[in-house]
């Protein structure tokens, strides 16, 4: 392992970048205003911090900005409503639920307005550890409101100080998940490989790929300064990102039939060393994803371009000893891996020479629509009345939410548990919308606060020095909050010592019971989320995964017809298409496959057709691989078949994938049926002559003639569509065993 390089790439991100705004912006008031001996007021200007840095997403500085405003707008009548209820339990549970229940339902908005309305719940459940009375009620809301709007304006101060590093670590965190998306792929050339096992971790990587892909497009083209190209950098971090756009596509386009590699060159070296390049260009994708994140400039390694020109050659010695008319097909495909390779490595190159933001850099202007790479969210009053029923997810979350938080309440009151809001904060922070993500918060929880109290007891028997406690303290919150996002655990562990540490300094007397209380408090708001996420309301991911499944049989429909009617005409219309298609077929994957893998977690009870699915995800992975593949050749070649050849596969394409929509659907397909011995026929008789040319001249024992660009050329795009045709006549096949999944 290289700690310097993993050090470097923690330091660098943007997860420390916030773990130290907000570390900042909590402590600083309560610092500042304990210093004036106005300690109280410093502590609840802490919490209204603590609260809006949980609304503080990243993201467009235009959305950070109007989500902190609109959070602290919540917390401050979140805070107000929840004092003047405080003397009644009666309304207090009232105001709880209430709260619970529309703060919540503000997740049909997204993930970031449903930050926004955690930060609310936050708020709304630490001021009830307190009482106030009288015009105590609105100066202690005013003081969380002012905690909150300082937060704001110092997110803001920060900005201006560097409007692109944030960015800029988005873009390099994108990069580095391309890499380890790079380096998944390269485990289809081991020897024996379990393509499950394969796909599996594909479908892991590239669910991050395409939310940060998402995100960074978000922050580029909805910042003025970016998007505008108003400024050297801003010019530069946008092509950066579009490059990185094609080279994921690229990265695609290398998928090939792999069983048939290995079975015609598993007796030779060669899908080792295709292998070995594919882990160095992963290694110099993450290069350059560090480089982005920490500002410094990376360099080519000269050892790339060395490995390719020594693959080159072990291809063409091996053409030369091993190619027999049984194994042309199989040698056409390396010639296309390795020219697949050295393209991303060339585009590799130009990332590493734009990590240095030289002046002298000659930029293209760029010709972008800015509305294809931006996530258009919709925040109609009708979305959210819409959604009001018991088959919206986030309907049945909000019920559930309020529930628990109802249970837990009633249970803090019943026994008098001491700090009972810690059974509150563990359940709105654990119950999510999804079985799984609740199931796996709860475990890292009630994991973390356990080794977390063992920690903090131990620094408090070992560090009497206040000062030293307190830089403990400091460093531990900022650690803290860096890994909130990534790792929870472990963000857990270190959150709870410092907890310690501040109650400590406090209620230095009353410390193990404390302890004690933590313990327990966060128990109890484990037991409750889990239940509740268990019994009430349940949301089960094979619910969705019909309405997921169609979207994507749609998407990949849209996609592949978008490429096939790009192939007569390339404008910029049709090339805006492309980008738009592409990317709608990643999103309804990645979605796809997100719901699968949370599934993988849930009840056995509740998990249905595993296997098909499975088949139908690994179907629609590969047929967008060939898709982009098709899209690539055909830019490469430009039109090297005619319309009367590629008219009736295109449209027997096209009738496959409205026939599994059709099965999906539980309906009847009523068209034009396919005719694979007809289309197939007229589609491979020009590279089938070619091929049979091609195979007599190598008995005659001629490697190198006139036939062999003309059948790459050929064999290459029909190839695809072949590949194309039969995946989609499978997925036919495994759609008809999935109509029983619930609508």
């Amino acid at each position: 392992m290289d700690y310097q390089k993993s050090y470097k790439n923690f330091i660098g991100s943007y997860n420390v970048t916030e773990g130290l705004r907000k570390t900042a912006g909590i402590l600083i008031p309560a610092f500042v205003l304990s210093y004036m001996g106005w300690f109280d007021v410093g502590i609840v200007m802490a919490i209204g911090a603590l609260s809006a840095g949980i609304a503080d997403n990243p993201g467009s500085i235009r959305h950070q900005r109007n989500g902190l405003l609109v959070a602290n707008a919540f917390i401050f009548i979140s805070a107000l409503a929840t004092g003047m209820a405080a003397h009644s339990a009666v309304m207090l549970g009232v105001v709880l639920v209430i709260f619970s229940f529309l703060f919540s339902m503000l997740g049909v908005y997204g993930s970031r307005v449903n930050a926004i309305g955690i930060a609310g719940l936050i708020a709304m459940t630490l001021n009830t550890f307190e009482l106030n009375y009288g015009w105590d009620i609105l100066w202690n809301s005013l003081y969380l409101l002012a905690g909150g709007i300082w937060y704001m304006l110092l997110t803001l101060l920060l900005y201006s100080f560097r409007p692109y590093k944030a960015t800029k670590q988005m873009l390099g965190e994108l990069v580095q998940n391309m890499a380890i998306y790079l380096q998944s792929r390269a485990a289809f050339y081991n020897k024996n490989a379990d393509y499950n096992e394969v796909y599996n971790a594909l479908f892991q990587e590239q669910v991050k790929v395409q939310d940060t892909h998402q995100l960074v497009g978000d922050m580029i083209f909805q910042t003025r300064s970016i998007s505008r190209e108003s400024t050297h950098t801003g010019r530069i971090l946008m092509i950066i990102y579009l490059d990185v756009n094609v080279l994921f596509e690229r990265i695609n386009t290398s998928y090939q039939d792999y069983k048939m590699l290995h079975q015609y060159f598993d007796e030779t070296d060669i899908l080792s060393s295709y292998k070995r390049l594919i882990l160095l260009l992963s290694d110099e994708l993450e290069a350059v994803g560090i480089a982005l994140k920490t500002g410094e400039v990376s360099q080519p390694n000269m050892k790339v371009d060395l490995q390719i020109n020594r693959v080159k050659v072990e291809l063409n010695d091996l053409r030369h000893s091993f190619m027999k008319p049984e194994n042309i097909e199989g040698f056409i495909y390396l010639r296309n891996i390795i020219s697949n390779i050295r393209d991303i490595s060339d585009r590799i190159n130009r990332l590493h020479q734009y990590t240095s933001f030289d002046a002298g850099i000659k930029l293209r202007k760029q010709d972008v629509d800015h509305e294809t790479f931006i996530s258009q969210q919709d925040y109609s009053p009708k979305l959210l009345l819409d959604s009001l029923s018991l088959k919206s997810d986030i309907f049945r979350h909000s019920l559930r939410l309020s529930l628990a938080v109802l249970t837990g309440f009633f249970i803090g009151e019943l026994f008098t548990i001491g700090h009972s809001y810690w059974i509150l904060m563990t359940i709105i922070i654990i119950l999510k919308p999804a079985y799984s993500l609740t199931k796996q918060r709860n475990k890292d929880r009630l994991e973390g606060t356990i080794v977390g109290i063992f920690i903090g007891v131990l620094i408090l028997l070992i560090v009497k020095n206040t000062m030293l406690l307190f830089i403990i303290l400091v460093l531990l919150m900022t650690v803290s909050n860096s890994l909130l996002r990534t790792y929870y655990f472990w963000s857990v562990v270190f959150m709870t010592p410092y907890v310690l540490i501040f109650f400590n300094f406090l209620y230095s007397s009353e410390l193990t019971s404390i302890l004690l209380d933590r313990l327990i408090d966060t128990a109890i708001g484990s037991a409750i989320a889990f239940v509740a996420s268990f019994l009430l309301l349940p949301s089960w991911e094979h619910q969705k995964l019909k309405h997921l499944m169609l979207q994507m049989l749609h998407q990949n429909l849209l996609y592949f017809k978008t490429v096939a009617d790009s192939q007569y005409s390339f404008e910029d219309s049709i090339a805006r298409s492309l980008i738009k298609a592409r990317k709608n077929a990643f999103v309804a994957l990645s979605n796809l496959t997100g719901s699968f893998n949370r599934m993988l977690t849930e009840p056995k009870s509740q998990q249905s057709g595993l296997r098909e699915i499975h088949q139908f995800i690994v179907l629609n992975h590969i047929l967008i691989s060939h898709i982009a593949s098709l899209s690539q050749q055909l830019q490469d070649y430009r039109y090297p078949l005619s319309k009367e050849i590629l008219e009736n596969p295109i449209h027997d394409i096209l009738v496959n994938y409205k026939k599994s929509i059709a099965l999906l659907s539980n309906k009847k397909y009523e068209g034009r049926e396919p005719d694979p011995n007809r289309s197939l026929k007229i589609l491979n008789q020009q590279s089938d002559e070619l091929m049979e040319k091609r195979k007599k001249e190598l008995k005659d024992g001629q490697v190198d003639t006139e036939t062999l660009k003309p059948l790459i050329k050929i064999k290459s795009v029909i190839n695809q569509y072949n590949f194309i045709y039969h995946m989609t006549t499978d997925l036919e096949k495994v759609s008809g065993t999935l109509n029983n999944l619930p609508d």
